[in-house]
């Protein structure tokens, strides 16, 4: 695979967020630079969040493991057990299948950068901690839904 020019990828800022969910991640913009190499078994991201902007919500994957690492800035980590501090260097990893939320806020003046991997599934679900909503993919369509199953308006 040739050498990928970060620099042409677009920067997309979109959420599949029903709202009023989708209001935290406005601030979040992602570079998707798995999907420009072509890679179909993992994600990756360069991520920037502006100052206030979260990179989701708060969440977890049951077959989905995820990690970051940051580039530049200063966010906090918040999880389940409380809040963390992620500076250059910092690595997070969150395993598929533990059932704590989690989410990285910037709360600086200054915007962040950081990597997120994470595995590509046709098939499972991510629970919102804090929040009436999952994320159900099924046959790599994914929709989010109330926790009892019924679909947003």
């Amino acid at each position: 695979m040739p050498k990928i020019d970060v620099s042409k990828i677009e920067e997309v800022s979109a959420s599949g967020y029903p709202p009023p969910f989708d209001g935290i991640v406005r601030g979040r913009f992602r570079k998707r630079l798995g999907n420009a190499g072509g890679l179909t078994q993992f994600g990756v991201n360069l991520c920037r969040l502006a100052p206030g902007a979260a990179s989701s919500q708060r969440h977890w994957h049951d077959d989905a493991d995820e990690l970051v690492y940051m580039l530049q800035g200063e966010a906090v980590l918040v999880e389940d057990s409380g809040e963390t501090i992620l500076r250059p260097g910092d690595t997070a990893t969150f395993k598929a299948g533990v059932a704590d939320g989690h989410h990285i806020i910037n709360r600086s003046d200054n915007d962040v950068l950081f990597l997120e991997v994470g595995t590509r599934n046709n098939n499972g679900r991510a629970e919102y901690s804090d929040i009436d909503m999952q994320a159900v993919t099924e046959n790599g369509t994914m929709r989010y839904l109330h926790k009892d199953g019924t679909p947003f308006a």
